[in-house]
C-alpha cells in the first residue's frame, strides 16, 4: 500500500507549533511523487484598492494548522488517496507586475510537466492569468468556475492591461476558457456602466448575481453546472470577496450582500466528479483581518476544494 503524506496531527505535536506549511503537511523540494502541489503566490502588486495580499499565504498557512485530514459532512479523504504536500511560495519579483506573471507561468509550466495538480493561495487575482495560460498550453481551452464579487473583465486599469481587474476578459481574448462553460458566480456591487456585467454574458459567460442567490442553498446550481461542464478540463478559481465582509472581511475589494459561508461549502462540495485540473484560493487581505477569521476561511475552502479533487476517496 501506498504511503500518502499526512498532516501532523494535533496529537502529535500541539497545533501553535510545527512547520508553517498548508495543513502542516511536510514541504516538498520535488515534484516527485506528488499528485497535488500546494503553492503560496505571495503578491498584491496587481491590486487596484487595498494591499495586503502579499501576505495571504503565510496566514492562510497559520490558520490551517486547525484542520484535520477528514471531511466529516462529505466523508471525503483527501490524503488517503493522493499525496499533496506545500511546495512553498513562487519568487515573485516585487517591483514588477509583469516579471512576476512570466515567474509563475513558467512555474506552473514545470508544476504541470510533472503531471501534478496545483492548488494556489494569493495573492490578488492577476496571479490567476498566468495560471490559465499554462493549464490551457497542456489541457486547451478549459471550463472555469469563478467565484467572486466581480466579474474582473476590465478592458484596462490605469492604462494596464493585466492586472486583477482584467484577468477574464484577458483569458477570453487569448482563447484560454470556454466561453459558454465560464461560470461566474456571486457577483455584484456597484459599476461604472451598465455594460459591466452584460458585456461577458455576450461571450457565453454564464452569471449567477448575488442577489439572485440569497437565502437560496447552492447545491441544486452546483449540480447543473456540473452537467453543464461534463467530462471538461475545468479550473476553480476562488475569489474570497464573494462572500459577504460579514464572514471575510480581510479583503481588497470587499462588496456588502456576499455569499454566506455555508453557501460556500455547499458550491463546492457539489463540484465533486468534475475535472479539476487546478484551483487557487486569492483575496486573503491579513492587515485588513485582524481576528484572522478570513484567513481561516480560506483555509477551509482550499481544504474543500482538495476533498473534490479527481481521485479522492470517500470514508
Amino acid at each position: 500500500m501506498t504511503d500518502f503524506n499526512q498532516p501532523i496531527s494535533g496529537n502529535d505535536l500541539a497545533r501553535f507549533s510545527g512547520p508553517n506549511t498548508y495543513m502542516r503537511l511536510p514541504q516538498a523540494t520535488s515534484l516527485e511523487g506528488l499528485d497535488v502541489a500546494v503553492v503560496g503566490v505571495p503578491m498584491d502588486i496587481g491590486t487596484s484598492w487595498r494591499s495586503g495580499t502579499r501576505f495571504g499565504p503565510k496566514q492562510i498557512r497559520a490558520e490551517s494548522a486547525m484542520l484535520r485530514p477528514y471531511n466529516m459532512a462529505t466523508g471525503a479523504a483527501p490524503f488517503d488517496s493522493l499525496n499533496i504536500a506545500d511546495i512553498g511560495d513562487l519568487a515573485i519579483n516585487t517591483f514588477s507586475l509583469k516579471e512576476s506573471l512570466r515567474i509563475i507561468q513558467e512555474s506552473y509550466d514545470a508544476i504541470l510537466a510533472g503531471g501534478v495538480i496545483p492548488v494556489a493561495m494569493g495573492g490578488d487575482h492577476s496571479i490567476t492569468l498566468p495560471i490559465l495560460r499554462a493549464i490551457a498550453a497542456k489541457y486547451g481551452p478549459v471550463a472555469l468556475v469563478h467565484v467572486d464579487a466581480h466579474a474582473d473583465v476590465n478592458d484596462e486599469m490605469f492604462g494596464e492591461r493585466e492586472t486583477h481587474g482584467t484577468v477574464f476578459r484577458r483569458a477570453y481574448e487569448e482563447g484560454l476558457i470556454v466561453p459558454d462553460k465560464t461560470y461566474q458566480i456571486g457577483i455584484r456591487g456597484t459599476g461604472y456602466a451598465a455594460t459591466d456585467f452584460s458585456e461577458a454574458q455576450s461571450w457565453g459567460f454564464q452569471h449567477f448575481p448575488a442577489q439572485e442567490l440569497w437565502g437560496r442553498q447552492l447545491h441544486q446550481m452546483g449540480a447543473e453546472i456540473r452537467r453543464d461542464i461534463g467530462n471538461r478540463p475545468v479550473y476553480v478559481t476562488y475569489d474570497i470577496d464573494s462572500l459577504d465582509p460579514a464572514y471575510a472581511p480581510g479583503t481588497g475589494t470587499p462588496e456588502i450582500g456576499g455569499l454566506t459561508t455555508p453557501q460556500a461549502l455547499e458550491l463546492i462540495r457539489s463540484l465533486k466528479g468534475i475535472n479539476i485540473v487546478g484551483c487557487d484560493l486569492v483575496e486573503v487581505s491579513p492587515p485588513y483581518d485582524p481576528s484572522g477569521n478570513t484567513a481561516l476561511v480560506g483555509a477551509n475552502l482550499l481544504y474543500e476544494l482538495l476533498c473534490v479533487l479527481p481521485g479522492v476517496t470517500t470514508r
